[in-house]
C-alpha cells in the first residue's frame, strides 16, 4: 500500500515512516529536509517540499492510498511569536493537501495529526473528543481550523479523514519542549529552574507508542471525519517528570520552579483514551523507561559529542 507521510523529516513523522516500512509499506516521504531526523532503513522515497508548491506533481505520480499529514510547526512558544508563519504551516498546508488529494486521489484514507492544544484547559479531566475546542493559543486555534478542513473535506466531497490529537509526545530525536530543557540544563547549566510551578500535568507518551496508535487509525478506522485522543491516559505531574529524569541523568540537583506559566501553556492535562483504546491501542513504553533511554540519548547528545 502507498503511503504518503509529509512531514517525514520530522520527529513524530520520521517513526512513522520508519515503522510503515517495517510492515512492508511502500512509503513516500515529503519534508523541509533533504532526509529523516531519524535514520528509517528501507525508506527509498524521499523528497524536499517547502510548504505547499509541488504538492500537485507528488500527489498525482504517487495517487496514495493512505496519507498521514505530520507536517507542521510544533511549538506554542514559537506560534505566539509568529502566528503568521503558525497559520501557513498548518490550516494553509492543510487545506493545499486536501485538495490535491480530493483532484487526485479522492479515495485516499487521510489522516491529521492534531494536538490537545485544541481543549485548551479542560473543565473536566480525563478529557474526551466530545469535550468543546477552547484553544488558548494560535498553535491550538490552528490545529482546530486545520481538523474543521478535514471534516469539510469528508462531509462535502466524501473523502475519507480521521484527526489523531496527540497529547504529550517525546522520545529520542525530541530536542525540545520541557524534557530536552530538563536533561540540557541538569547537564549543561547545573541547575534545574523551569515554568509553572511543578504541579502543572501532562499526559505523555513514547513516540514509538504514537507512531502505532497512528497505524492503526490509518488500519481501522472508519475515517468518516472523527477525532482520537492519542495519549497514555495518565497525569504526569512536571515536578514528578523532572525527578524521574534526574534520576536517570545520575545528578545531584533538585528542580525550582519560577511559578510563571507562559502564555498558551495549558495547566492540567489527562486524556481519556478509550475511543482508541477500542481500535486495540495499548501503550507499550512505561514511563520510567521511556524517560530513562531519553536521558542516556539526551546525554549523548550534550555531553558525549
Amino acid at each position: 500500500m502507498r503511503l504518503l507521510v509529509t512531514g517525514a523529516a520530522g520527529f513524530i513523522g520520521s517513526y512513522v515512516a520508519g515503522l510503515a516500512v517495517e510492515r512492508s509499506y511502500e512509503v513516500h516521504g515529503v519534508g523541509l529536509a533533504e532526509a529523516p531526523a531519524i535514520a528509517v532503513a528501507g525508506l527509498r522515497h524521499h523528497r524536499m517540499c517547502k510548504g505547499q508548491e509541488g504538492f500537485e506533481s507528488l500527489i498525482e505520480e504517487i495517487r496514495p492510498v493512505a496519507c498521514i499529514h505530520a507536517a507542521g510547526r510544533a511549538s506554542v512558544y514559537e506560534s505566539v511569536a509568529n502566528p503568521a508563519l503558525d497559520f501557513a504551516s498548518g490550516p494553509v498546508l492543510t487545506f493545499a493537501l486536501l485538495d490535491e488529494l480530493r483532484r487526485h486521489a479522492p479515495e485516499c484514507r487521510v489522516l491529521f495529526l492534531s494536538s490537545a492544544a485544541v481543549y485548551g484547559n479542560p473543565e473536566k479531566l480525563p478529557v474526551g473528543e466530545s469535550a468543546p475546542a477552547a484553544p488558548i493559543s494560535p498553535y491550538g486555534f490552528h490545529k482546530h481550523q486545520s481538523e474543521l478542513l478535514c471534516r469539510e473535506f469528508t462531509e462535502v466531497y466524501g473523502m475519507k479523514t480521521a484527526i489523531a490529537r496527540i497529547f504529550s509526545a517525546y522520545g529520542e530525536g525530541l530536542r525540545r519542549q520541557v524534557l530536552w530543557d530538563i536533561c540540557r540544563k541538569s547537564l549543561i547549566e547545573g541547575r534545574l529552574l523551569l515554568h509553572g510551578t511543578g504541579a502543572e500535568t501532562r499526559d505523555f507518551l513514547h513516540v514509538r507508542d504514537i507512531a502505532v496508535g497512528l497505524m492503526q487509525i490509518v488500519e481501522g478506522a472508519p475515517m468518516g471525519g472523527e477525532t482520537y485522543n492519542l495519549a497514555s491516559g495518565h497525569a504526569v505531574s512536571i515536578g514528578d517528570l523532572a525527578t524521574t529524569a534526574i534520576s536517570a541523568l545520575g545528578v545531584d540537583i533538585e528542580p525550582e520552579f519560577d511559578g510563571c506559566v507562559p502564555v498558551g501553556d495549558p495547566r492540567y492535562w489527562c486524556a481519556d483514551i478509550s475511543k482508541i483504546s477500542a481500535l486495540g491501542f495499548v501503550p507499550a513504553v512505561p514511563l520510567t523507561a521511556g524517560v530513562g533511554s531519553y536521558a542516556q540519548w539526551a546525554r549523548q547528545q550534550l555531553v558525549t559529542r
